[in-house]
């Protein structure tokens, strides 16, 4: 008896039914692709490491322990650490490997709070936008550090009359009431001071101002897009790109270099620093003789301190739960947070050492007070620091470490904030990313450069200020405050320890009381002080001393309700897709879902077994609908021709559908 042709609805390939049983390993991800995880703990550690130190660690923290009392800040920094920062990043680093999910779906546990990932989201886009251009910057000082002789270090054809050499070796001093012009190292050997003129620029200030940046006088004035600054822009997001082509796969092996480069370069430069004259008085400055204990009384110190933390930690970005997403499940969360925190900090002492040594050297040589040359930001960066390295010798090659320095330190926090993105779209659309990773990653990066665009005209500065000030300020609090709220206060901290605790075993409750004191109460209180007292010390941003115009200052608020809309949205679209009156529908939206819970049965205990249930109704549902549809066309027959080689394609039994050895566990 031959064999019943089938209808070709019905013709099985040996490759369908290898993508059959595909789909039914699938199914134990809720039916999403496997997720894919980090190749080892290596690769985690030094993305999180990578992530949170970043350029605030070199020229944002020295500046703060020079400002607030030396030595004596690193009080209210220890403090801060482990009330407000380490907390936070334990927690987010523990529901991300917890449920594997991103910034956006991880709020399966709290569904009315989704918003908050979404937040999360478009304030972590907008600062990839500008983030990048602050890589440009530094790549474009990368290549202009490849020369004998550095362009910034004397006034050349793109100086105005204010320019002044800074390697003269001359300084005005005063001697029987008159200015006289004398040698420098001489006034530094009588202890005499130079009398500062304020009327005049040094080169590396100018150079920054009227090369690189072509800048334009205010945000009013948009000007040309600076077409070298725009290829370095362009170079930037090759390289991230590039290194994201494969998700962590990739860029968890980038990061074993653009992580551990800079530390290979602060050390260099501290050993050279602390061997050039003047570096004693530099670290003295640093954390020596300023150290002051009565400055700890002042309130802006505490707030200081404990906002370096907060924004060094990158906590309430979405990055560290993306990134702990891909952890293994039993994965030790605990001490890999107090390595990376202690990590983060440790090179933030460590750069304030390399830093003021070389600065300490500059102000001997100019011979001036280091308080005189001490800057934060990007006059530290880009005018302060490559002016001292002009005194050095071999200068172009101590240029070329510390920009090349400043471009790793940029690229790999770079690298996290896009996986915090990408993370949310594979999460969202899983099989998609699994097969379009790089189309979709290159598509997503095409459309931030060509947002970036207007930070490379000659107004980019003032569009780069902009966004940092309002998207990177406080915003990021406001989302911290809500984030504990949602999930300490309604999930619960006592649900979050049951779920740690399935992955790093059953803890004695001495062991959980300093974290219940944090997250309950301590760490919120002081994000919120830190909320409001940013919201009342707010002033208007300006740049060199210009003043935004109104509309600017608008924009930036803007951009602000853009993001944080979100939560009040998705709340309210919640709540209406919800069912019964409306204090059900808030109490149901505030419960988690039927599929929350760790991604794979194996690691699903009694407290979610209803995960299992659910799952297995609803694949009983539809393989008993797909049992049905299939019976009914069969039997309806087809006089539609087959082929001869589709001749000899058995009929499938369908009831092994029905077999439970068939479906993945």
């Amino acid at each position: 008896m031959g064999i019943l042709p089938l209808p070709r609805f019905m013709r099985c390939s040996k490759k369908k039914s290898i993508d059959l049983h595909n789909e039914a390993d699938e199914s134990a991800n809720n039916g999403a692709p496997e997720r894919e995880m980090w190749a080892n703990k290596a690769d985690y550690l030094l993305s999180m490491v990578g992530y949170g130190v970043g350029l605030g660690n070199v020229w944002r923290f020295p500046y703060l322990c020079f400002k607030h009392g030396g030595g004596a800040f690193l009080i209210p920094y220890v403090i801060m650490l482990a009330l407000a920062g380490l907390p936070l990043f334990f927690l987010e680093c523990s529901i991300g490997q917890f449920g594997s999910l991103g910034p956006i779906a991880i709020w399966r546990m709290v569904p009315l709070f989704q918003g908050i990932g979404v937040t999360m989201v478009l304030i972590s886009g907008l600062v990839t936008i500008y983030y990048n251009v602050i890589v440009a910057y530094s790549l474009y000082y990368l290549f202009a550090s490849f020369t004998s002789y550095l362009p910034w270090t004397e006034c050349s054809y793109w100086a105005d009359s204010k320019c002044r050499n800074g390697i003269s070796g001359l300084c005005n001093v005063t001697l029987d009431n008159a200015t006289v012009t004398m040698n420098v190292s001489w006034v530094n050997a009588n202890n005499l001071t130079c009398i500062a003129d304020n009327d005049t620029e040094l080169p590396s200030k100018q150079y920054w101002e009227k090369v690189t940046l072509q800048q334009s006088r205010s945000l009013d004035e948009t000007g040309h897009v600076v077409w070298y600054l725009a290829l370095c822009l362009l170079l930037a997001w090759i390289i991230t790109v590039a290194a994201l082509s494969k998700g962590i796969q990739s860029s968890g092996k980038v990061v074993y270099f653009t992580a551990l480069f800079p530390y290979v370069v602060l050390v260099i430069l501290l050993i050279r620093g602390v061997t050039l004259e003047g570096a004693r008085d530099g670290i003295e400055y640093y954390i020596g003789q300023q150290s002051d204990i009565s400055k700890l009384s002042n309130g802006e110190v505490w707030s200081d301190a404990a906002t370096q933390i907060f924004y060094s930690l990158s906590t309430a970005w979405g990055g560290l739960i993306a990134l702990s997403s891909y952890n293994k499940f039993h994965n030790n969360s605990y001490w890999d947070s107090i390595f990376v925190c202690i990590v983060n900090c440790l090179t933030s002492i460590l750069a304030g050492f390399s830093v003021f040594s070389i600065l300490g050297h500059m102000a001997f040589i100019s011979g001036k007070k280091v308080s005189e040359v001490v800057a934060e930001g990007f006059g530290l960066a880009f005018i302060a620091y490559p002016d001292a390295l002009t005194k050095l010798p071999i200068s172009p090659l101590w240029a070329i470490l510390f920009f090349c320095m400043l471009f790793t330190l940029g690229l790999d926090s770079q690298f996290a904030t896009i996986e915090t993105i990408t993370t949310a779209i594979q999460d969202a659309f899983p099989r998609a990313m699994k097969k379009m990773r790089i189309p979709l990653t290159t598509a997503l990066c095409v459309f931030l450069f060509l947002l970036g665009i207007p930070c490379v005209t000659q107004a980019g500065i003032f569009w780069v200020i902009l966004t940092d000030t309002f998207c990177g300020g406080w915003a990021i609090l406001f989302v911290a405050v809500l984030e504990l709220v949602a999930l300490i206060w309604i999930y619960g901290g006592n649900t979050i320890i049951l779920d740690t605790e399935m992955m790093l075993g059953k803890k004695h409750w001495i062991f959980w009381l300093w974290w219940r004191v944090c997250w309950y109460f301590v760490s919120p209180v002081l994000l919120a002080a830190i909320l409001i007292w940013s919201l009342v010390t707010f002033q208007n941003p300006e740049y060199n001393g210009v003043a935004y115009p109104k509309w600017g200052v608008i924009l930036g608020f803007l951009m602000v309700v853009f993001c944080l809309i979100w939560i009040p949205i998705v709340a309210c679209v919640k709540v209406i897709q919800a069912e019964g009156n409306l204090f059900q529908r808030i109490a149901s939206c505030c419960r988690p879902t039927a599929n929350w819970g760790p991604a794979l049965l194996k690691n699903r205990n009694e407290r979610y077994q209803h995960m299992k249930d659910e799952r297995g109704k609803k694949e009983d549902k539809e393989m008993e609908i797909s049992h049905i549809q299939v019976t009914e066309r069969y039997t309806q027959r087809t006089d539609e021709p087959v082929k001869p080689e589709d001749n000899d394609v058995e009929i499938p039994d369908i009831t092994a559908f029905d077999n439970p050895s068939f479906q993945s566990d």
